[in-house]
């Protein structure tokens, strides 16, 4: 077997483990990935954790080939819908998800040893397991990676530390950026890349490897290299085909551009790998405002070492870096724990047995987002009020799917609806979408063919095999939902896909808007292209069919994008439902209010308006009743239906008697009477006398609701010395006091009059300043 730089700590490595948890340091390339395991081995059955898919698959058929057996047999692997190994296989690959299914049915007790590869990625799920496993105390821990500070590790841990030195090959660094403190750039991204790749192949050597931060920017650039003829452009991410990720990962006939995410960043090989292009950008999900929002950004140095040591795996090479060499990045990825909603996390520890707020992390875990998880799943019933796991949470968590959809699913109400939501659910649950629209006249065909303007029923339709014009489907994405969707349909004895029942879907989105009311959005009254919920806002996003006229929808998936200011958050609905109003009105959500305009003279009866998320989606005419009562009579009396002339009356004495107080003139001191209004003081009349019908009215007159404000001996004098209105030749004001400033203010109403009023036309108001005001100008009268 080949020497590698690791193994000169094997000595160390067998004397610590019979004793201590280990912390492992070693760069890229030292062998770390295939060496320990096999170490590890020799001291009892390993589970290794792996935080990729691809990367567990290959390491796992690497180690079974330098074995000489067949996988499966002394190494083997475990991922999502696919498991190869035996029941006492000495090493098995798994990916953290499978891990933590197997912690919650058994603790894990068939291994001896896990194994916790590249560590510094700080995936929630790994940093879980340490946690657990640290609490747990039955296994030997081995944790690993090539860039990482140790020296919190071995102390949480209580562990022993081992540091590999060296790597097979050196690696030359070169950066591009003209000033040296200069951050990876999203502008004209691809354009350098391009440029940086066509120069590297004029200086020769082997294949080329490029990180870039998502499918979109992989997309771009192996467009524009298709102008290069004489190399094979591959692709490398989360979701790409067997086939793709074999060429990627072999020796081929071209020279080879492999355009990866962070997929290629640990634990792979990719041979022939002489220069390592480096965008210095990936996308990272954050907290912003209580959501998770998807946000490309600059990558840590520890990642930009990982990127950089892919060169020297297999033979010296270079790492050319779109990015100042002093730019200021952070040194390690924050923790997931720290920057994601805490719901998964939440009720995977507790279906394994623990709190998540008591578990030990290596770092704090937020307050506001512990919060957030427990009301969460609290609500689904998912846990109880102590934080323990319900019998529904137990099924809801060995789910391959999210959390939100494993609810649905399992409290769909019919046999039919069960499936379609399982269908759904696993077309939501890949890595990339199943398919991208096509425009002009493939969408008007698909427009014919799926009239509703749906994305659910597009998405359950092409899981059930079901093909549209217009959809340009990714069939290894397609494939990899069908098989979920047959795994959980199997898990649920339900029929497979070929013979799906049928399905309502107006029943469907009834259905998901009961059990997830929050999930339902209506469009905002002024600002058409947003909806919204009553607790958030959301835009339609492009990939979206939604249709302009439709206006309430079920959003199934969306995502979130940082906005313009550093508190913003830009919501995009990707999977959408569009629903009737009359769902709003149907599941009795949001509340009643009266109506501005409240009385319906010829009938008696008020308007009632229901209010959902700011917009009015129902209304009625109701027999008014209570407190609704007391306002219609309030209403009917200030348009002058009932006790005409009464609101005018009462309202003067109202605000003569304010002006009363606020001259310091009431001896009394009644001051609880200072910020009356006529609505009130009406409605506390009619209370009192138990007056709720506008047929009681009849039996009462203005008389016999008094106002007790000023004494009567005092009212007409206070009047005529403080009018609230005045009219002069051709012209007529309002009047408006400001006791504290000893200042009058005199409206322009009506009237034709051009000039201003003069002092003399107006009360004495001694020792006040008077102004004249109409419109937006204000002048002194003098």
């Amino acid at each position: 077997m080949t020497a590698l730089p690791i193994d000169s700590v094997k000595s160390q490595f067998e004397t610590k483990i019979l004793h201590s948890h280990l912390v492992v340091e070693a760069e890229t390339g030292s062998g770390k990935s295939t060496r320990l395991p096999l170490w590890a081995s020799e001291h009892g059955r390993v589970l290794v954790i792996e935080p990729r898919r691809i990367a567990c698959t290959s390491l796992a058929q690497y180690l079974a080939q330098q074995s000489g057996s067949a996988l499966g047999v002394q190494v083997g692997y475990a991922i999502k819908l696919k498991a190869v190994f035996e029941k006492n296989t000495p090493i098995v690959f798994v990916t953290p998800g499978v891990a933590l299914r197997w912690f919650a049915e058994d603790g894990l007790k068939s291994f001896d040893i896990v194994l916790i590869d590249e560590f510094h990625e700080r995936r929630w799920d790994m940093d879980l397991l340490t946690a657990m496993l640290k609490v747990r105390g039955e296994h030997r821990l081995i944790v690993t990676s090539a860039t990482m500070a140790g020296d919190r590790l071995v102390s949480y841990l209580a562990a022993q530390r081992i540091v590999s030195h060296g790597r097979c090959f050196p690696v030359e660094v070169q950066h591009l950026a003209q000033e040296s403190r200069q951050l990876p750039q999203k502008k004209f991204l691809e354009r350098s890349v391009v440029e940086t790749i066509g120069n590297e192949l004029t200086r020769g050597g082997e294949d080329i490897l490029v990180f870039l931060p998502g499918r979109k920017e992989i997309a771009q650039v192996a467009q524009a290299l298709k102008a290069f003829t004489d190399i094979m452009v591959v692709t490398l991410h989360a979701s790409v085909s067997d086939e793709e990720r074999q060429r990627a990962l072999t020796v081929q006939p071209l020279r080879k551009v492999v355009l990866a995410t962070n997929v290629a960043e640990t634990s792979l090989t990719i041979p022939n790998i002489t220069c390592v292009i480096d965008s210095g950008l990936e996308r990272r999900n954050v907290q912003r405002n209580g959501r998770t929002a998807l946000v490309l950004s600059t990558i840590s140095k520890a990642s930009a070492a990982q990127r950089a040591g892919r060169a020297g795996r297999v033979m010296a090479g270079r790492c050319v870096r779109l990015f100042g060499e002093h730019a200021p990045m952070e040194l390690a990825t924050p923790p997931e724990l720290q920057r994601e909603e805490l719901t998964e996390p939440m009720l995977a520890a507790a279906c394994c047995g623990y709190q998540l707020a008591e578990l030990p992390f290596l770092d704090p875990l937020p307050e506001k987002s512990l919060g957030q998880a427990s009301e969460v799943l609290r609500t689904m019933q998912a846990i109880d009020q102590l934080g323990r796991v319900t019998e529904h949470g137990k099924i809801l968590n060995p789910l391959p799917i999210d959390t939100l959809y494993a609810d649905l699913v399992t409290r769909m109400p019919s046999k039919a609806l069960k499936e379609a939501m399982i269908d759904l659910a696993a077309a939501l649950s890949v890595p990339a979408n199943l398919y991208q629209l096509a425009g002009g006249e493939q969408a008007q065909e698909l427009d014919v063919v799926e009239p509703n303007l749906c994305d659910v029923t597009l998405l359950i339709g092409l899981v059930r095999g079901k093909r549209y014009p217009g959809v340009n489907i990714d069939e290894q994405a397609l494939t990899e939902a069908m098989g979920l969707a047959e795994q959980m349909r199997a898990l649920f004895e339900l029929p497979e896909l070929e013979v799906a029942s049928r399905y309502q879907r107006e029943a469907l989105a009834k259905a998901i808007a009961t059990l997830h009311p929050e999930l339902l959005f209506v469009r905002r009254a002024k600002r058409q292209e947003a909806l919204g919920n009553g607790q958030m806002e959301m835009l339609v996003g492009k990939q979206s069919r939604f249709g302009d006229k439709a206006q309430a929808a079920v959003v199934l998936d969306s995502h979130s994008l940082p906005g313009r200011g550093v508190k913003q958050t830009l919501n995009l609905a990707s999977v959408m439902m569009p629903v009737a109003l009359t769902l709003i009105d149907e599941l009795d959500l949001g509340e009643w209010r009266q109506a501005e305009s409240r009385l319906q003279t010829e009938q008696g009866k008020v308007l009632m308006e229901r209010i959902f998320a700011g917009r009015v989606v129902a209304s009625k005419l109701v027999q008014p009743q209570g407190e609704s009562a007391i306002q219609a009579i309030v209403a009917q009396v200030k348009s002058g239906q009932l006790l005409d002339g009464f609101y005018t009356q009462r309202s003067q004495e109202i605000e003569h008697w304010k002006l009363f107080c606020a001259l310091g003139l009431n001896e009394d001191n009644s001051v609880h009477r200072k910020e009356v209004n006529f609505d009130v003081w009406f409605a506390e009349q009619l209370e009192a006398l138990g007056v709720n019908t506008q047929e009681e009215m009849a039996l009462f007159e203005a008389a016999d609701f008094p106002f007790t404000g000023i004494p009567d001996w005092q009212y007409d004098d206070f009047t005529q010395q403080y009018p609230l209105s005045l009219t002069l030749s051709d012209l007529q004001l309002q009047v408006e006091y400001f006791p504290g400033r000893k200042l009058v203010q005199v409206i322009h109403c009506g009237g034709n009059r051009k000039d201003d009023p003069k002092r003399w036309e107006l009360p004495r108001f001694s020792g006040w300043k008077i102004q004249y005001r109409k419109a937006s100008r204000i002048v002194d009268v003098r």
